[in-house]
């Protein structure tokens, strides 16, 4: 499933349902689909957003190093996974614009 983020001052921003709905959660709304954020309210979500992003990073630091403290093998090299701070990015670039332009954040 794709969850695409709109706002009327921004390009559209589309992602995977899983990493959305995270997201969703992380600005303290339902991940009810589709949904929205009052123009009065994006303040307060990009709010959330940020501050759960710095624990969520925090904890996946964490895991990260005592998964390396488990496979300190070469051999099994995996890829580095995407965090969600890193996936966030354009959510937030979206929620700044509509913020200044007092604009609504819906969901689909």
């Amino acid at each position: 499933m794709l969850v695409t983020f709109t706002c009327k001052t921004h390009n559209d921003v589309t992602m995977f349902g899983d990493n959305a709905q995270s997201l969703i959660k992380m600005m303290e709304y339902t991940t009810d689909i589709p949904g929205a954020i009052v123009a009065e309210d994006v303040e307060s979500a990009l709010a959330n957003l940020e501050k759960n992003l710095v624990i969520a990073a925090a904890e996946q630091r964490a895991v990260q190093e005592q998964q390396q403290a488990i496979e300190n093998d070469d051999e099994n090299e995996k890829e580095p996974e995407i965090s969600i701070s890193v996936r966030a990015v354009p959510l937030i670039e979206l929620l700044k614009a509509a913020m200044l332009a007092k604009s609504y954040v819906m969901w689909q």
